[in-house]
């Protein structure tokens, strides 16, 4: 970005120079998927990064992500496991073959199938270890490897992480998902102190409800219930997402870290999502709300 500024502070730059991102490289973990992870890419690239989408299926990948090259945007697709280390592996040394220099990470891999709904008395070790793999140890262990390459580097960074407002609040019949999502921000805090001085910003978003195609596996379309539970009268939509992660990872945010921003038109505000048995007013399957209940 140009080093001249206005009388705000604010760096004096062209539009499409204005987040910071032209010439850096950002890994989006959990791209493939045809939500928020899909849009954070589309929109990180036409804000001007280079963009590495990693996931772990080949067909998501030529799906939704292949596409976006096609349209002419700076994306490279990386089959690889952000679970695993080979994975992590695999994904760093794929961006050190694209143009540019490292500076960001986007964690979205995570999230829970319906059948890990169920009383927190029926949760097992196996499942409990799963859902803790799944959304907290693949964001630390991502995180740790890019911070580290950042500090080895001498390069300035940023880290935004997928939360949800499940981590910030209750999670009835979801405790292993919601404590998961507790402990990822409590990771973010702690990584954020720690990296502040090597210029590594560390931060997160809680989505609220969210239409994308793994929740409408059990939250069925209801405009009315909307309505009633969330102050904007609907359900968010994965760019609204992907406009609050590019804040945080841009430099439109530079004196922030270690934050969780909430994106749920007010939900928490409001929480009444919940009906007289505890569970989401947003299950319309009742067969799936007496399963997660018993």
């Amino acid at each position: 970005m140009s080093s001249e500024t206005t009388d705000d502070g604010h760096p004096d730059a062209p539009a499409n120079e204005f987040f910071g991102l032209n010439g850096r490289i950002v890994i989006v973990s959990g791209a493939g998927g045809g939500g928020i992870g899909t849009a954070v890419t589309r929109t990180l690239a036409r804000a001007g990064a280079t963009v590495l989408a990693v996931s772990r299926s080949t067909e998501n990948l030529a799906r939704h992500v292949e596409p976006l090259a096609a349209q002419g945007l700076p994306v490279f697709p990386c089959a690889a496991d952000a679970a695993t280390d080979a994975g992590i592996a695999t994904t760093l040394a794929r961006a050190e073959e694209l143009e540019g220099e490292l500076y960001g990470l986007v964690n979205v891999a995570g999230g829970a199938a319906p059948e890990t709904w169920m009383p927190s008395t029926r949760v097992t070790r196996s499942d409990w270890q799963a859902l803790f793999t799944q959304n907290l140890e693949t964001m630390f262990f991502f995180s740790q490897a890019v911070a580290a390459e950042l500090v080895a580097q001498a390069r300035p960074g940023s880290i935004v992480s997928v939360s949800s407002i499940s981590g910030l609040n209750t999670a009835p019949f979801h405790i292993g998902y919601g404590t998961a999502k507790a402990a990822l921000v409590a990771a973010t805090r702690t990584m954020a102190v720690e990296l502040a001085l090597d210029g590594v910003r560390v931060n997160a978003v809680a989505p609220g409800v969210t239409e994308t195609p793994s929740s409408g596996t059990y939250v069925g379309e209801d405009a009315e219930r909307d309505r009633r539970a969330i102050p904007m009268g609907r359900r968010g939509r994965p760019h609204e997402q992907a406009g609050a992660i590019l804040f945080l990872l841009s430099e439109l945010s530079s004196y922030v870290t270690g934050q969780t921003l909430l994106v749920d038109g007010g939900l928490n505000l409001k929480w009444t999502h919940l009906g007289a048995d505890n569970t989401s007013l947003f299950l319309e399957d009742e067969s799936f709300r007496a399963a997660i209940t018993q």
